[in-house]
């Protein structure tokens, strides 16, 4: 499936994104994954802190995004890295995961 989204997408901000219609009988869907390298953080708490502050800033800023795909009856799947080297702080990730998910929503809208 994640061969499919990145083969598939065009590039927003350097990274895949993409969708795909909706099969007959499925319903428009919108699945998000997150992640952090552990080359840069050791502490598996550290790691799964950036992957809250994530999850939590895409639950606030992904309703945009969901009336896009549904709209246009996709199945859209992202992931989202963390590819710093510091521990973020919230209003860092709420900031940019709101930037990625306009990118794609226009990405996606046009």
């Amino acid at each position: 499936m994640l061969e499919d989204t990145v083969s598939g997408g065009g590039a927003v901000g350097g990274k895949a994104a993409g969708g795909e219609p909706a099969r007959a009988g499925v319903k428009p869907s919108l699945q998000a994954g997150f992640g952090a390298g552990s080359r840069h953080f050791k502490k598996a708490v550290d790691r799964n802190r950036i992957k809250r502050l994530t999850r939590e800033a895409y639950r606030l800023n992904k309703e945009a995004l969901s009336q896009v795909v549904e709209q246009r009856k996709l199945c859209l799947s992202v992931f989202f890295i963390y590819t710093g080297k510091e521990v973020p702080d919230y209003q860092l990730v709420s900031g940019k995961i709101a930037v990625a998910l306009q990118k794609i929503g226009k990405e996606i809208g046009s």
